[in-house]
């Protein structure tokens, strides 16, 4: 892997991606940076990329976005990670640490019960496929991987997943993102689902998990733990709905229901951005305290609650969320999306979110996603793309979304049910697996005459 002197500090490009000769050297690189300890700004940086990515494409672009003054050339900077996007169309380089990298692996191996294998599924350029990097080197164990270079194939998870169960060397544990598990759990993979269910954990993040897949997937036997966490917090940080040890969550600015903007602290936090130029919603900033807290095991204080001392930094993040307190009296936090996606619909904010999980919960829907169209009378409409379930006969798909339309109408007020809905084959992803809701959009204004079957 080739590396440059023409940043202030030498760039090392890692190749990432699912090949399995790509992520051995991968993982001893990581192994030597966490075993080198001290002496980060001597070294270095390293920088994951695609499998299939163009060295020199990649060099260039660094070169133009890097800001030397910047996280970037803090010495306790390790790695430049390249976030997939948002919906913004652009993504970010996050300076991290390796400590904070190593924080959160350990912080994820206390929380289910000491270290394990791991089964590679996940891209390792991307903090999700990182992280099962180096949760192994920490363990000591070389990962299982799956090579998902062609596609994902349920049938190469259970190969990867039955290999590690008989190396007999721990708890087997996987990471996926909900589009891996909804194939998974498809008909016709029983093989596949009967694999992942004799697993210790899989960890489903990336993206937010519909309640009917986690119902199918715990029927089925999987032992789903969900995550929330990004590039910015060295991957997922609140594990259904608590934070790991270490981590504070608390809401900025709640309204009425206690919805407003997450923010995160702890170790875990990268440097910061390494752009020369961020312009993002996200933002890194001194510590401020918020009006409702929740810290590891579900306690938290009410509002006005001082922050913690340790908590200096925290993360101002793009993604809306409120706390939810159980019959238990555990507080746990329920993310709702992120921010920019809020659809205002006839002066009415509409969280995309929210009408999925009814959609989901339909007979016949394996997935689907909500985005607002511009719209002349409403300002901007509610319009669905959803998946069937695999085997479903719809007959006419516009006469099947018709249908799906009537359902949700009466689960739905009308700002929030969708005014159309468009069937298709699958959702448009990008980066390990997220939905690209701005694909998405293209797909719905594309589908037909937009607005001729409103009600």
């Amino acid at each position: 892997m080739s590396a440059t002197t023409s940043f202030a500090r030498p760039l090392f490009l890692l190749r990432g991606g699912t090949r399995p000769d790509d992520v051995a050297a991968m993982t001893a690189a990581v192994r030597r940076r966490i075993e080198d300890g001290d002496g980060a700004g001597r070294r270095p940086l390293l920088v994951p990329i695609g499998g299939d990515e163009d060295e020199a494409t990649v060099l260039s672009d660094l070169s133009r976005r890097l800001d030397p003054s910047g996280p970037a050339g803090d010495p306790e900077t390790d790695i430049v990670l390249r976030t997939s996007g948002s919906t913004t169309g652009t993504g970010a380089l996050v300076a991290m640490s390796m400590s904070a990298l190593t924080a959160s692996a350990r912080a994820t191996h206390a929380r289910l019960g000491g270290d394990g294998v791991w089964v590679l599924a996940l891209p390792a350029h991307h903090v999700a496929g990182l992280q099962v990097l180096i949760r192994s080197v920490l363990a000591g164990r070389e990962p299982v991987v799956v090579d998902t270079g062609g596609g994902f194939d349920p049938g190469a998870l259970a190969d990867g997943v039955e290999r590690a169960l008989a190396a007999g060397h721990g708890p087997v544990r996987a990471s996926l993102v909900p589009t891996q598990l909804v194939r998974v759990l498809a008909p016709g993979q029983e093989r596949a689902a009967a694999a992942l269910a004799c697993a210790d954990v899989v960890l489903l993040g990336g993206a937010p998990a519909d309640p009917a897949l986690l119902e199918r997937a715990r029927a089925a036997g999987v032992r789903v733990v969900t995550t929330y966490g990004m590039s910015e917090t060295g991957g997922g940080c609140v594990y259904d709905g608590v934070p790991l040890d270490g981590v504070e969550v608390c809401i900025e600015d709640p309204d009425a229901v206690g919805r407003g903007r997450i923010v995160l602290s702890g170790p875990v936090l990268a440097q910061g951005y390494a752009d020369a130029d961020r312009a993002g919603s996200a933002v890194f900033r001194e510590s401020r305290g918020c009006r409702a807290e929740i810290r590891p095991g579900g306690g938290g204080e009410g509002a006005g609650g001082p922050a913690s001392p340790a908590a200096r930094r925290e993360l101002l993040t793009s993604d809306l969320g409120r706390f939810i307190t159980g019959p238990d009296g555990v507080r746990t936090l329920t993310v709702l999306g992120r921010a920019d996606e809020v659809i205002i619909t006839g002066g009415i904010k509409v969280v995309p979110r929210e009408v999925e999980q009814v959609l989901t919960a339909l007979p016949g829907v394996q997935e689907a996603c909500v985005v607002g169209l511009p719209d002349a009378e409403w300002g901007s409409a509610v319009v669905a793309v959803v998946v069937p379930e695999t085997g479903e006969q719809i007959g006419d798909r516009s006469a099947w979304g018709q249908r799906l339309r009537a359902a949700a109408r009466q689960r739905l007020d009308g700002a929030h049910a969708p005014k159309r809905v468009v069937v298709a084959e699958a959702l448009p992803l990008r980066g390990p697996g997220k939905v690209d809701r701005r694909a998405a959009a293209r797909l719905a204004g594309e589908a037909g005459v937009f607005g001729r079957d409103f009600a």
